[in-house]
């Protein structure tokens, strides 16, 4: 626990938060520091007991639960970047969820153009798969010409799927299908929801969903592709999330028409020293 970073952080959220605002009265005495929220107005807004505001900004709550620190976010209203601060500074790691549920379904306007500007298949998809914006490359990989509305739908259940995506029953669905799984773990998202209904019920994907797999995220992976217009190749997936969208992503599609063979070499900085090999 950072105990120092945290008081202040805290305090700083507090006195900002006008009682007004969540039908509170200002604080009646002249020792405020600032028109915000008192301690105890705190404890009662998120109904926990007296001093547990004081405890929690003074460094005594030594584990303060997700529940708490949710509560205290939600009060002050806290931004997703704010939340991870808090959390760091609390319990010296990473929430283990996103502060509001709309958090990955939109991006800055600013992708496009940065889509727009890389010269390799490239798209932006939300925390459900749903597709925001593509560049003309990624656009020319699919026969049909039309681009899906859902990329996790489309890979597992699209018929045209199966012919772009190579040897897609063992290439691509024991990568593909896994994480729906691990996405569903993180969100009751109605569209993976009903996509899980509608992979469960098909012949062939259903049974391959229920086998035994663990993908999270295809990043650096590399996989036989028929492209529309360039034809059989091999794409590596270079994915990303953007940092005011967690749940979104970035997907970078590298195409050649050679598999490249041998171990993937791994970038790193020339001043860096991994932990432990000092």
């Amino acid at each position: 626990m950072h105990k120092k970073s945290l008081k202040k952080f805290l305090r700083d959220r507090r006195d900002r938060t006008d009682p007004r605002t969540v039908g509170m009265s200002r604080p009646a005495g002249s020792g405020r520091r600032a028109p915000g929220l008192s301690q105890h107005q705190v404890d009662e807004l998120i109904g926990q007991p007296i001093n547990t505001c004081y405890l929690l900004e003074n460094g005594r709550n030594h584990n303060p639960s997700d529940d708490l620190l949710r509560a205290v976010a939600r009060l002050y209203r806290l931004t997703e970047d704010e939340w991870v601060l808090l959390y760091r500074y609390a319990r010296e790691e990473e929430p283990p969820r996103h502060l509001y549920p709309e958090t990955g379904y939109q991006v800055p306007a600013a992708w496009q153009a940065a889509l727009d500007g890389i010269q390799h298949m490239a798209y932006m998809g939300d925390a459900a798969w749903n597709v925001i914006a593509h560049n003309k490359n990624w656009a020319s990989m699919f026969p049909s010409g039309q681009i899906p509305e859902n990329t996790l739908r489309w890979m597992c259940l699209s018929d045209e799927a199966r012919t772009v995506l190579t040897d897609w029953e063992h290439q691509w669905a024991p990568r593909v299908l896994p994480q729906l799984r691990g996405a569903l773990a993180a969100r009751r998202d109605p569209t993976l929801q009903q996509l899980e209904a509608d992979v469960l019920a098909d012949p062939v994907a259903g049974p391959l969903y229920e086998a035994p797999g663990v993908t999270l995220h295809p990043d650096g992976d590399e996989r036989p592709l028929n492209h529309a217009t360039h034809g059989p190749g091999w794409v590596t997936m270079c994915s990303a999330t953007p940092e005011s969208a967690k749940g979104a992503r970035l997907m970078i599609l590298v195409f050649n028409k050679e598999k490249r063979s041998g171990p993937r070499t791994p970038l790193r900085s020339p001043a860096h020293t991994p932990p432990g090999t000092a």
